[in-house]
């Protein structure tokens, strides 16, 4: 049996960073009293999982459902403070699951640590083997009410876009330097202004 770090309903659940645009390291963050559990993970994840969780609430509220789900994050859940400390890492993000459980009305989020054995290499795509994923150690199980998942959605959104500007014609980013930018055969630019 895996180690559940279990949160029904959180006090508090968060994307955040640790240092500089360009090199920041990212985490979800979930708190209840005085225990705190970080998890690492990729910005791209950190963006799939907060793009998702925005289409699911649109969803629930498409499908005629009784529950009340708010288009934008109520002001009264907006948390702009910055992650906690310590922040000690429980694992590093691999796999991610949402749902929706319409019987008490919560997005359900279980992320799960990254493995080297789940990863499939291009070589293995065509095989006809199965490939049977290893039970993980650990999981962090989250259950939001709808308002605070569209919280978290307006916070991550903000998270994402504080890092590096980017490049209004490649679309890489910019280091404070300027980058060498590949639509302008080799060009530095720089930030503009």
């Amino acid at each position: 049996m895996p180690l559940v770090h279990g949160f029904d309903p959180p006090e508090r659940f968060v994307a955040g960073t640790v240092g500089p645009p360009g090199s920041r390291t990212f985490f979800l963050q979930a708190r209840t009293g005085s225990r705190l559990v970080s998890v690492a993970l990729e910005k791209q994840q950190v963006a799939a999982l907060a793009e998702r969780i925005d289409e699911l609430l649109d969803e629930v509220m498409d499908s005629g459902t009784e529950a009340v789900i708010p288009a934008v994050a109520p002001l009264a859940l907006q948390d702009n403070d910055p992650l906690e400390q310590p922040i000690e890492e429980e694992f590093r993000a691999g796999t991610m699951t949402l749902s929706w459980d319409p019987g008490d009305e919560r997005v359900v989020i279980e992320v799960f640590p990254f493995t080297e054995a789940a990863v499939v290499s291009p070589d293995q795509l065509g095989e006809d083997q199965d490939f049977e994923e290893p039970e993980p150690d650990e999981v962090l199980l989250v259950r939001v009410p709808a308002g605070v998942a569209r919280a978290f959605v307006q916070r991550s959104e903000s998270v994402l876009g504080a890092g590096r500007p980017t490049c209004p014609f490649c679309g890489e980013p910019i280091d404070p330097e300027g980058h060498l930018c590949v639509r302008a055969n080799g060009f530095r630019r720089r930030d503009p202004v």
